[in-house]
């Protein structure tokens, strides 16, 4: 047996493990207007605050040699703690948070993106430069917990920090129009380039902070020049990790990462495949993204690294994370069966690491409908139908 047979008999030797799971590819978005079942529990959320998340609030990457903690997991801990309707771990993250990456106060300034154990021993700040998919997590998740329990403190920050993203974290650029850029700092390395991380922007997030804060035209302006990013930086059908757009001219390959497809890259699917199904940039979106899924198909399990200039893939198989990430892509798309192999892959990993947890709550937390995406990007969790918070 070959090589790939062999990955895809183990897959389909999962699949079969697999059927007793409460979800399938099936029954994503299969009716994007009725109300989501009550899901009181989560299982792997408390998981990952046992394993990763200290009682201050503190979302720890155990496998750094820093003991390292980034603004992207406190966003992600925000954003699966209002899913699951867990208040109190959800105001515990965000007061280590604010008083740890924003020296107290988020409406004051941007969180730093890295905070750890420096030469000396001492936990600190290690960067104070921003990172603004972190920051657009976090102020969404303000945004949607001060709707979802009724608190007008939550949604004040989380309007406060989203402003501040694109005063900051954003430039006008020729051609292409207000842009998010990955920080406020080192992203602009001549004068008429950009350096642009398209997993940056989640449409739904952007979309949702748009329709929270109407009066601020720039958001719909910052969703359609990221759905063009992140159609044009991927013309072989593979999103790269790190891309530069010199002004009037258009996108090119990122020379530091020689426009590598990896694990920044993984989550451009994740979010695509979590669009609301009337969302405009959606249909294009897996349709740019077709040959990840047909790579999925022949292979048994997404590629861990791709060169994007030419669409030919490494050596190696993405993760578990990866498959988690692949899964609401491929359900999207309507590759059920392929969806629930990766699914089944996923689960089949008993130890993740930090970042592969993180893709396993996002992709079978929404395969298992704990939470979507309205159209205009607001937040539907299955966790609210049940009353009260954990």
């Amino acid at each position: 047996m070959t090589p790939v047979l062999r990955r895809v008999a183990g897959v389909m030797a999962m699949t079969a493990l697999f059927a007793s799971f409460p979800a399938s590819a099936a029954d994503v978005d299969a009716d994007a207007t009725s109300p989501l079942a009550c899901r009181s529990s989560w299982p792997r959320w408390d998981a990952f605050k046992r394993d990763f998340v200290s009682k201050e609030g503190r979302v720890i990457d155990a496998g750094s040699a820093d003991e390292r903690t980034v603004s992207e997991g406190q966003s992600y801990a925000l954003f699966f703690a209002l899913v699951a309707n867990d208040r109190a771990s959800f105001d515990t993250i965000l007061r280590w948070t604010e008083n740890n990456l924003a020296a107290g106060d988020l409406t004051a300034r941007l969180p730093a993106w890295l905070w750890g154990r420096d030469a000396s021993g001492a936990f600190r700040v290690l960067d104070t430069n921003a990172a603004s998919d972190a920051d657009l997590w976090i102020a969404y998740a303000l945004i949607e917990a001060g709707r979802a329990w009724g608190e007008r403190s939550y949604t004040a920050r989380g309007a406060s920090l989203a402003r501040r993203v694109l005063d900051e974290e954003s430039a006008t650029v020729p051609g292409l129009g207000l842009t998010l850029l990955p920080g406020p700092a080192g992203f602009h390395p001549a004068a008429d380039v950009w350096r642009v991380n398209p997993s940056y922007a989640p449409l739904q997030v952007i979309r949702g902070i748009g329709a929270s804060l109407a009066d601020d035209a720039r958001w719909p302006r910052l969703a359609a020049s990221s759905a063009r990013m992140l159609a044009d930086t991927a013309p072989r059908g593979f999103s790269p990790d790190w891309a530069l757009y010199r002004a009037n001219r258009g996108f090119e390959p990122d020379t530091d990462t020689q426009a590598e497809s990896a694990y920044n890259a993984i989550r451009v699917y994740l979010w695509a495949g979590m669009l609301a199904s009337s969302d405009a940039a959606r249909a294009g979106l897996l349709q740019r993204f077709a040959p990840f899924a047909a790579y999925i198909a022949e292979h048994g399990a997404p590629p861990e690294r791709v060169d994007t200039r030419t669409g030919r893939p490494g050596l190696n198989d993405g993760n578990a994370g990866f498959s988690a990430a692949a899964v609401p892509f491929l359900a999207a798309r309507g590759e059920s069966a392929l969806a629930d192999a990766q699914a089944a892959r996923a689960e089949a990993e008993t130890a993740p690491g930090y970042y592969t947890s993180v893709l396993t709550l996002f992709g079978l937390g929404f395969r298992e409908g704990r939470y979507r995406f309205a159209a205009n990007g607001t937040l539907e969790t299955a966790a609210s139908q049940c009353g009260g918070v954990r």
